[in-house]
C-alpha cells in the first residue's frame, strides 16, 4: 500500500482544493483571543490589532472568528458527502478594560460551522493532567474571585450530511477496524492525554501550538479508513501529516508559514519507527486484554484472520495493521510505502 501526502504553502480560507475531494479534517486553528496568536489574526485583519489596542476584546474576538469563518465555509465544499471535521481547539481568558473573562471559542466555533451546514456531533473534551499546584487564578485562597484554570480542550466533530456510505463490504473498511476496547475508550466524550514533547526548536514550538500525535492519530482511526484523504488547513509542524501517514491514510496539509513546513522532513523521517512502535502496541495491549478476558470468564466469540488471537465481535475479524516501510519526499511532499505489520 502506497499514500502521498501533500504539503503546500498557503492560506486556508482559500484551499487548492477541489471540490469532495476529502473525506476526514482534523485540525487545530490559532485560538481566538490567546496572545501568541494575536499578531497572526492582525496581520489578516488590522481591524483585530486596532481592536486589541483599545482593549475593545468582544470586537476582537468577532474578528477573529470572522477570519476563521472563510476556513470552515472551504470545508463544507472539500469534505466528501460524509465526510467529518474534527476541530481542536480551546477557550481563552484575558483581561483587558473590561475586566478579566473567559472567550468562549468552541461555543462560536460550533455555531459557525453549522450555518455553514455541517451537523455537530457529540464532541469530546480533552482533559490535559497537570502536575502545577495552582488550580485557580484570582484571589488565592479566600472567596469569591478566584477561578478556575482551563485544563482542557475542546475536540468538535462535525459530519458534512448524511452518514457515509461505502461499498459493501469493502476490505480497506474492515481493514479498518479497531479492536472492541478500543472503541469503548475512544468513543468516550472525555479523553486524558498529555501534553507531548514535538522536538522542535524553541522557536518553532512557540509558533505552533502542536498537539500531541496521539490526538489526531486517535481521529484518524476513528473517523476513516485506509486509503482516504486527511487535509489539516493549519498544518503547522505536521503531526495530522505524521499521524496520517502512520495510519495509512492520504494526506494534504497547508499552512502558511514556510518556515513551520520545513520542519516536516524531520519528522516524517520518524513514520516507520512511530508505526511499528503503535501498531505492536495496540496488538500487544488487544491480546493482554483477550487474556484477561478469558480470565474473567469471557470468551472472545471470534477469531481474527490475520492474526493468532480472538476477537469480541464479527466486524473486527478482519482488521490489519500497517506499517511504513519507507518515507520519500516529492515534489509536493512525501509518498510512503505500507507494509502488513504481521
Amino acid at each position: 500500500m502506497e499514500t502521498t501526502h501533500r504539503v503546500r504553502t498557503g492560506d486556508a480560507r482559500t484551499l487548492e482544493c477541489p471540490d469532495d475531494s476529502v473525506e476526514l479534517v482534523v485540525t487545530s486553528p490559532p485560538y481566538p483571543m490567546i496572545e501568541m496568536w494575536d499578531d497572526i489574526f492582525a496581520q489578516l485583519d488590522p481591524d483585530i490589532g486596532a481592536a486589541l489596542d483599545n482593549d475593545d476584546g468582544d470586537r476582537a474576538f468577532t474578528l477573529m472568528h470572522d477570519v476563521l469563518d472563510a476556513v470552515w465555509a472551504e470545508l463544507e465544499r472539500v469534505l466528501v458527502p460524509g465526510g467529518i471535521a474534527c476541530i481542536n481547539v480551546g477557550d481563552a481568558t484575558r483581561s483587558l478594560d473590561d475586566g478579566f473573562r473567559s472567550y468562549p471559542n468552541h461555543a462560536e466555533i460550533a455555531d459557525r460551522l453549522t450555518d455553514h451546514g455541517l451537523r455537530a456531533l457529540p464532541d469530546i473534551l480533552w482533559r490535559k493532567p497537570t502536575n502545577s499546584g495552582a488550580k485557580f487564578m484570582g484571589s488565592g485562597m479566600v472567596p469569591p474571585n478566584a477561578y478556575p484554570t482551563l485544563e482542557h480542550e475542546h475536540i468538535l466533530v462535525f459530519r458534512n450530511g448524511e452518514r457515509r456510505r461505502l461499498e459493501p463490504g469493502a476490505d480497506r473498511r474492515y481493514e479498518s477496524a479497531y479492536f472492541w476496547e478500543e472503541r469503548n475508550e475512544w468513543f468516550s466524550d472525555l479523553w486524558e492525554l498529555p501534553g507531548e514533547t514535538q522536538d522542535l526548536d524553541d522557536g518553532l514550538r512557540d509558533r505552533s501550538g502542536a498537539f500531541p500525535l496521539t490526538v489526531p492519530y486517535r481521529l484518524i482511526s476513528m473517523f476513516s479508513v485506509y486509503g482516504d484523504t486527511v487535509l489539516d488547513p493549519f498544518l503547522g509542524t505536521g503531526t495530522t501529516t505524521l499521524a496520517a501517514m502512520v495510519a495509512g491514510r492520504n494526506s494534504v496539509g497547508v499552512d502558511r508559514d514556510p518556515d513551520l513546513l520545513s520542519a516536516l522532513e524531520d519528522r516524517a523521517a520518524t513514520a516507520p519507527e512511530r508505526s511499528r512502535t503503535i501498531a505492536r502496541e495496540r496488538l500487544n495491549d488487544h491480546r493482554s486484554w483477550v487474556e484477561q478476558r478469558r480470565a474473567d470468564g469471557k470468551e472472545p466469540g471470534y477469531e481474527a484472520e490475520q492474526y493468532d488471537f480472538a476477537v469480541n465481535t464479527k466486524q473486527e475479524q478482519r482488521i490489519r495493521f500497517y506499517a511504513v516501510d519507507s518515507v520519500k519526499p516529492t515534489e509536493d511532499g512525501f509518498r510512503a510505502v505500507h507494509e502488513p505489520v504481521e
